[in-house]
This record gives C-alpha cells, sequence and structure tokens, in this order.
C-alpha cells in the first residue's frame, strides 16, 4: 500500500518535487519523500526531536509561519520511522 505522506517528515508524497525518495538501486522509494531519503539512506541522522527543529527551521527559513512550523511536525514521532525510537 503506498503511503500518503512521506514517513519521516510527514509531508504528502504528492508534493514531493521528485516523488518520493530513491533507493540504493535507484529505484523509487513510496514510503520517504525525496527530502528525508536519497540513496538508500537518510539525508538526516539524529533524534526525532533534532528532527523537527531542523524540519521547523526549513519551513520557516520558506516563508510559513511559525504556527504552522509547529503544526505541521508535531505528529512526527507517530510516523513511522520514529515510532519505535
Amino acid at each position: 500500500m503506498k503511503k500518503q505522506f512521506c514517513q519521516s517528515c510527514g509531508m504528502p508524497m504528492g508534493e514531493d518535487p521528485q516523488g518520493g525518495g530513491t533507493n540504493a538501486d535507484g529505484s523509487r522509494n513510496e514510503k520517504y519523500c525525496s527530502h528525508c531519503y536519497q540513496n538508500g539512506e537518510f539525508t538526516f541522522n539524529g533524534t526525532v526531536t533534532e528532527f523537527q527543529e531542523f524540519c521547523r527551521k526549513m519551513i520557516v527559513e520558506s516563508g510559513k509561519p511559525k504556527f504552522l512550523a509547529w503544526l505541521f511536525t508535531r505528529g512526527m514521532k507517530r510516523l513511522e520511522r520514529w515510532k519505535n525510537n
């Protein structure tokens, strides 16, 4: 089953300009977006709290209000990548 949201950052997969991340063999990964997953590896290594802060900063730098940055990142701990951490 194709995930509708990136299971690392929560971004809607339809918003990913690359249509998903890439596996080590170059195939498309439908679970993680291209911002989070490239060549079979995560682009950010750290804790979910560190990743949330990183994403909030990037969202604010893109011109979105801080409240929206918080709203978009608040549910990350429930995503597949972070659930068991």
